[in-house]
């Protein structure tokens, strides 16, 4: 991957930082989008000191706010030399339901709104690059997951795993459906379950959370286990699947039938543009 670009998003831990720190590795720069500075520029060292050289370009935004997300979309397409491949990482659970400074569901909010603006923001630039990809980190769970498009809030019932299944399911309609979109181009468009990962995802939840989460962690995943497809699917050369296609354990895996919902994520896309403001049926390139 000697000079490719990639974007990691949610990449100061877990699978996040151990995709990164792999890209790297293998040659590519790396661009971090980051909640926390502070925490970015923890991980730049720890990546740099294990690759020997500088790689890494921190970018801020909390996903929870849809402005600073287009804000960091913007800065990443304006100020990267190219940009090879986008991983859409980061997500969050949340053991109580809340809402966005912007009024959405939060979970709903950053696993799917926040990667679905993000992608719209870059995806000119990647474009332009041959044979550039799109990775997006789904979940197993999007198997037991409903979406009801009339309630993508939450706002009638609301249970952690149910919503983060949803969001999950998200995640690969967003990604069928962009497929979809641009078939013809010369783009690879893909999503994952990277398996049951310990990681900080439930970090922002006090409480119970912080005393089950260790203890279950015993039986996940560690994150360089855990990001092991996401640095195949971004890294590959000979990795020939079409698009529109889910992974786990690095291979093709069956998704669910509601994941193969072609009007369902045609309503999702629909309603996603309404919510964070883009024109509708945008064309890019």
């Amino acid at each position: 991957m000697n000079g490719k670009t990639c974007i990691v998003t949610g990449g100061t831990s877990g699978i996040g930082e151990a995709s990164a720190r792999a890209l790297a590795q293998h040659g590519a720069d790396v661009a971090i989008v980051c909640r926390s500075r502070e925490r970015g520029e923890a991980t730049r060292g720890r990546i740099e000191a294990a690759v020997g050289r500088p790689c890494v370009r921190l970018f801020q935004a909390d996903f929870e706010r849809l402005e600073e997300v287009a804000r960091v979309g913007e800065a990443l397409a304006r100020e990267l030399p190219r940009v090879d491949v986008l991983l859409n990482n980061a997500g969050v659970t949340m053991l109580g339901r809340s809402e966005t400074p912007d009024g959405y569901e939060t979970t709903f909010a950053v696993n799917h709104l926040a990667p679905f603006l993000l992608t719209h923001r870059v995806l000119p630039r990647l474009l332009e690059t041959p044979g550039a990809r799109v990775v997006n980190v789904s979940s197993g769970a999007h198997r037991f997951a409903r979406l009801d498009p009339d309630d993508l809030h939450s706002r009638r019932r609301y249970s952690t795993m149910r919503v983060y299944g949803a969001s999950k399911l998200c995640n690969i309609l967003f990604t069928n459906e962009l497929a979809r979109r641009l078939e013809g181009r010369d783009l690879r468009i893909w999503s994952l379950h990277p398996g049951a990962v310990a990681t900080r995802l439930g970090a922002n939840n006090g409480g119970i959370a912080k005393v089950l989460l260790p203890a279950l962690a015993l039986f996940f995943k560690t994150p360089e286990q855990g990001a092991a497809t996401s640095i195949r699917l971004c890294s590959d050369p000979d990795l020939d699947a079409p698009n529109g296609t889910y992974f786990e354990n690095e291979k093709p895996a069956k998704v669910s039938a509601r994941a193969r919902d072609a009007d369902l994520a045609r309503r999702l896309w629909i309603e996603s543009e309404r919510l964070v403001g883009l024109e509708p049926n945008a064309v890019w390139g």
